[in-house]
């Protein structure tokens, strides 16, 4: 893969290989890490976790856990086995190259928790924004079967846990209505009086539905455009307590 990068996270604590452009670890990827609970044990698993900006970062935090991620690009898995090695993880984090859906068939109720930042575009909905960035866009799956995936691969009341896009909360409500419980949604906003662009949410598999819980929104900057204190906690490797 032309164009690789070194660069760290968590202030030079995790180190992270990624394509010079393209998809890149961002800012959804340290919230995603820090939205996992942090008195996990046993396994998780990233379906998409692209070159594992998300998915070392979570290795940090939870350091009693075994996890795994699955990505369709190989070449981005290959940056991901790359960081593993690099941040001494290769005892816990294990790295596979598959489509979501093929790759969970055999997976079924085995992850303490599912996490994903699933493609934001779908084949036929709208355009991907650059070639470099089609893997992470775009998925022969549909968000709804990104979604049942992850419900499939997780143990009964395990947590799944998605960031996604804002305009898309309806539809995954209505999927993730009829297979979690206990779905709790957490808005971002880059700035107090501005509409959330992302959501991450919450449920936990197989428990009996009841009301969504929406919460009040993380805000990631100040009105002078400065790290929120929030942002910057998630930045040193704080959790989300939501």
């Amino acid at each position: 893969m032309p164009g690789v990068t070194e660069d760290t996270l968590y202030q030079g604590r995790v180190k992270l290989f990624q394509p010079e452009k393209g998809f890149r670890a961002s800012t959804d990827s340290l919230v995603l890490a820090a939205a996992l609970p942090e008195k996990l044990n046993g396994s998780a698993l990233e379906i998409g976790c692209g070159c594992g900006g998300a998915l070392l970062t979570a290795a940090y935090r939870l350091s009693s856990m075994q996890l795994t991620g699955v990505d369709i690009d190989a070449g981005m898995t290959a940056l991901a086995s790359q960081s593993v090695t690099a941040n001494g993880f290769q005892d816990r984090v294990n790295i596979e190259t598959g489509n979501a859906a093929e790759w969970v068939r055999d997976k079924e109720n085995q992850f303490d928790v599912v996490f994903a930042n699933p493609p934001y575009f779908e084949p036929g909905r709208i355009s991907a924004p650059g070639a470099e960035k089609a893997a992470a866009y775009l998925e022969s799956l549909s968000l709804d079967g990104w979604i049942k995936a992850m419900a499939f691969a997780a143990k009964p009341r395990a947590p799944i846990v998605i960031i996604h896009r804002a305009a898309e909360l309806a539809r995954i409500l209505s999927v993730l209505d009829r297979l979690t419980g206990e779905i709790r949604v957490l808005p971002i906003a880059s700035k107090r009086d501005e509409e959330a662009r992302r959501v991450l949410v919450r449920g936990r598999k197989g428990l009996k539905r009841g009301q969504v819980h929406l919460l009040s929104p993380l805000i990631t900057h100040t009105e002078d455009g400065q790290p929120s204190a929030r942002l910057a906690a998630i930045r040193q490797g704080d959790a989300i307590d939501w």
